[in-house]
């Protein structure tokens, strides 16, 4: 199958707001990769859902800005993007920048300026096409003749959609039921829904529920079997080799088989968490583990059980689970809980752990099943809202569905003591389409230069953000930035000279 088609499969999806036209453009697409073989099958849904089968590749912006000329004719098939893929995916070691640039550029060299385009936003994980999950689930199960409800089940226990498009266009029915919970393979996480405070969790879920501390760490699914370990990330990146001291303390449990689900953090001496930072950075990291063990040491905490010897546990109530957790894992490791139906005890609850340092809670149905996947009404996360009125520095252009439409804001603030202004970071997130044609006419009113695809603007603009907290970054000027940060409103009624200080974020985060 040629590169092209798929790129014209993704162009087809990115110029139409229809869900319906959406999903048959990738269930057309996903039929003819089928024609060609199992193999490109899964690896077509996957471009189309925007992620490279091998996941990481070591392949950034700043490496494709020497691109060799397009050529003329689209001659480059999926099997060749792939083989290139595998052979980056594979580099290591001294000399391996060297060979990638030059994989990069025989890769380059064969696509067409489309395909160009659309292999550089695929292989830095920039594609936003519109084909996120809902539209690829429902357009395997078009394209496969089988119930919607048993490819996103498939795809909850396999973890990525590739190869349950594979089984579904080869296989049908049968060969999506036979797609189960297997231990050291990872699954999709339950994910939260979230409400602006205790009490509106509390009124979406009725009788008594739990609360737990919403820790500020790394997701982590630990598989454990006969006394090995592996351990994933929320995207389901393998970070074993990352964290020796969780794999030796799992390794150690009483249990033959067991998945669980939890968070791993650093925490200070005095028991509080450190910074988010911290404890990304040290799981980001694969150099020295034995060093960054004694200087970051990490601390695991776990809130549910997904098996436990021989038993899958999916389907059980949450409180069943929790039992069942209780009894698995030592005390300390356990997520500070309380159970309760009284808005107060939740809400004193909920106070404790932010003057603790923790993000906040997560309010719990003890009656559902682990929703592999979906972010639905059994889990409902609390945090504090912090918002800051900014002012707009620059805009970039869009990519995907966003083509054409100003869209990643870049924001700063004022220092109170030298009134610069400061950037804190860029977001493109909380904007509606009416958002956004408004902003892209407002901001080319406001243009004073450009540099590639960053449009600069005069400082006039102000916005309101509202964000999760601050981290230390030594990417802007400031030294921090604001985590994930998502526009609330523009502010027409506030001028730049009242804009937020860099202070007062100094302030919000304790520094």
């Amino acid at each position: 199958m040629l590169l092209s088609d798929v790129v014209a499969a993704s162009v087809a999806v990115a110029a139409t707001t229809s869900r319906t036209a959406k999903t048959a453009a990738v269930a057309r697409a996903l039929v003819a990769a089928a024609a060609e073989g199992p193999a490109t099958v899964e690896v077509v849904a996957a471009y189309l859902s925007g992620v490279l089968p091998q996941r990481r590749i070591g392949v950034a912006w700043r490496g494709l800005q020497d691109l060799p000329a397009p050529a003329h004719d689209a001659s480059l098939s999926v099997t060749d993007v792939d083989g290139a893929a595998e052979d980056l995916a594979r580099l290591s070691g001294p000399g391996s920048a060297g060979r990638r640039a030059a994989i990069v550029r025989a890769l380059f060299a064969r696509a067409t300026a489309a395909e160009q385009r659309w292999l550089a936003g695929l292989l830095t994980g920039e594609t936003r096409q519109g084909a996120a999950d809902g539209v690829l689930l429902q357009a395997i199960a078009r394209a496969a003749d089988v119930p919607d409800e048993a490819v996103r089940r498939a795809v909850m226990l396999a973890g990525h959609a590739g190869p349950v498009a594979r089984a579904a266009l080869t296989g049908g029915g049968p060969a999506l039921e036979a797609i189960t919970l297997e231990v050291g393979r990872p699954l999709r996480p339950m994910l939260a829904g979230a409400a602006p405070d205790v009490a509106t969790a509390l009124a979406t879920i009725p009788g008594e529920v739990a609360v737990e501390t919403k820790l500020d760490g790394i997701r982590l699914q630990a598989h454990v079997e006969d006394g090995t370990v592996a351990l994933y990330t929320r995207t389901l990146e393998d970070v074993t080799d990352r964290m020796p001291e969780i794999t030796e303390a799992l390794a150690a449990l009483p249990v033959r088989r067991a998945v669980l689900d939890g968070e791993v953090v650093a925490l200070r001496p005095d028991g509080r968490p450190e910074p988010f930072q911290v404890t990304g950075a040290r799981t980001a990291s694969s150099a020295d583990p034995a060093r960054l063990r004694r200087e970051v040491p990490l601390t695991p905490y776990f809130f549910d059980v997904l098996h436990l010897d021989g038993a899958d546990l999916l389907d059980a109530p949450a409180a069943a689970r929790w039992d069942r957790l209780v009894a698995t894992v030592p005390p300390g490791w356990l997520v500070a809980r309380t159970t309760t139906a009284d808005v107060g005890a939740a809400e004193a609850f909920f106070a404790r752990q932010v003057a603790a340092g923790h993000e906040g809670v997560v309010v719990k149905d003890l009656r559902v099943p682990y929703a592999a996947g979906r972010r639905g009404a059994g889990w409902v996360k609390v945090k504090p809202r912090h918002t800051l009125d900014l002012v707009v520095l620059a805009v970039e252009w869009g990519s995907g569905r966003r083509h054409g439409w100003l869209s990643n804001i870049h924001l700063g603030a004022r220092d109170a003591t030298t009134g610069q202004l400061v950037m804190l970071g860029k977001t493109f997130k909380g904007m509606t389409d009416e958002m956004l044609r408004w902003q892209t006419v407002r901001f080319l009113t406001l243009e004073t230069s450009r540099s590639g695809h960053v449009v600069h603007v005069r400082p006039e603009q102000v916005v309101e953000i509202a964000f999760d907290g601050v981290q230390r970054s030594t990417r802007y000027p400031g030294g921090m930035a604001l985590r994930f940060a998502r526009v609330v409103r523009y502010r027409d009624d506030k001028p730049v000279e009242e804009v937020d200080t860099t202070q007062t974020v100094r302030a919000l985060a304790g520094w």
